[in-house]
């Protein structure tokens, strides 16, 4: 396979490309794009893990084992330079910075220019999705042609190139179809959608269905309990696509039931230690300083309020509300969800 980019895809000084975020799936996905040919450079908010990679090109925070590409460089500033040099922006940072970061690009940001987001989650008191932080920071032409990228990723698995497929979602199908030339490979296979809402809401709530299944197996529950928690979770996430304009196919696709399995089934997922200490008994801000972020504690917080707003039928979100934020005991919680009226399996819509 001819792994080197494509000019006619990607054309004008379109062979170097910013990624923001030196986390795991930033420094995954700059490696990746640098093995594949591209000029990359990483921004880190730290200027020691920018120094590290420059010096001995190794992260010395995230996959500190992985010697990165020499195509990959790193860089703690964000200038008008940097920008004038790229035409794709890859985003990676966490969902509840998005905002403070796009604000940095936005004196420098070009029409031309393509954002490709991989974060995931819902923005607290303003709860938005990504696409709706880029059009309030970049525009609304920006988030029209920007891609969601998402899919069931461990960045540990997928920069050792175990074979991983995700979806690339943008309003724009050519925009789409472009990024999906920019990312694929004989390991990393990228389908298309024209979906970005739907992976947007499945990214952001199946973290918050994985705090719900951790918890249920630190409680000493088992297989029934999980699948019952992963496919009643599934069913929520397309109660709140459909509310919001998704097509419900989205949920059966890789950003969907894919990333939702995967996160919900390995204590490789953050989002599924946590809860699962935290069904142990362990105190959550104790499990937090021990295992860094993890997006759906802050997403169950907006996804309360979200669902609150849409008129969405959400009992997971708010026993994991309930639990996180109101020190519901989590024995109490479980009661709760199993006691509620019975009702048919396949209604996706609000109840209200």
């Amino acid at each position: 396979m001819n792994n080197q980019p494509d000019h006619h895809t990607i054309t004008a000084g379109g062979d170097h490309i910013l990624v923001l975020g030196a986390g795991n799936f930033g420094t995954c996905l700059g490696h990746h794009l640098a093995e594949k040919g591209y000029r990359v450079t990483i921004w880190c908010r730290s200027k020691e893990v920018a120094d590290a990679i420059q010096a001995c090109h190794k992260n010395p925070k995230y996959l500190s084992t992985i010697n990165l590409s020499k195509r990959l460089s790193a860089t703690s500033m964000i200038s008008a330079e940097l920008l004038a040099s790229v035409q794709v922006v890859v985003h990676a940072t966490p969902l509840q910075t998005m905002r403070s970061v796009l604000q940095q690009l936005a004196p420098f940001w070009r029409r031309d220019l393509r954002l490709v987001c991989a974060a995931k989650g819902i923005e607290m008191g303003s709860l938005a999705l990504p696409g709706r932080v880029v059009a309030d920071e970049l525009g609304s032409d920006a988030a029209h042609h920007a891609t969601i990228l998402s899919g069931p990723t461990f960045a540990s698995e997928m920069i050792v190139h175990q074979p991983t497929a995700v979806t690339a979602a943008s309003k724009d199908r050519a925009t789409a179809r472009r990024i999906q030339d920019l990312f694929h490979s004989e390991h990393f296979r990228v389908y298309t959608s024209d979906d970005p809402i739907g992976l947007e809401v499945a990214g952001a709530l199946k973290n918050v269905v994985a705090l719900a299944a951790g918890a249920a197996i630190g409680l000493g529950f088992q297989m029934n309990t999980r699948a019952g928690i992963i496919t009643r979770g599934l069913a929520e996430l397309t109660r709140f696509g459909v509310a919001l304009g998704a097509n419900p196919l989205t949920f059966n696709g890789l950003g969907g039931v894919g990333d939702l399995f995967l996160t919900c089934t390995s204590d490789k997922s953050r989002n599924f230690t946590v809860g699962f200490r935290i069904g142990r008994g362990e105190a959550l801000a104790e499990v937090l300083a021990a295992v860094g972020v993890a997006e759906g504690v802050a997403t169950a917080k907006a996804a309360y309020a979200l669902a609150h707003q849409l008129g969405v039928d959400a009992p997971i979100t708010a026993a994991v509300f309930d639990v996180l934020y109101r020190d519901k005991p989590i024995d109490q919680a479980v009661h709760q969800l199993m006691t509620r009226a019975s009702k048919d399996e396949h209604n996706w819509r609000s109840p209200h």
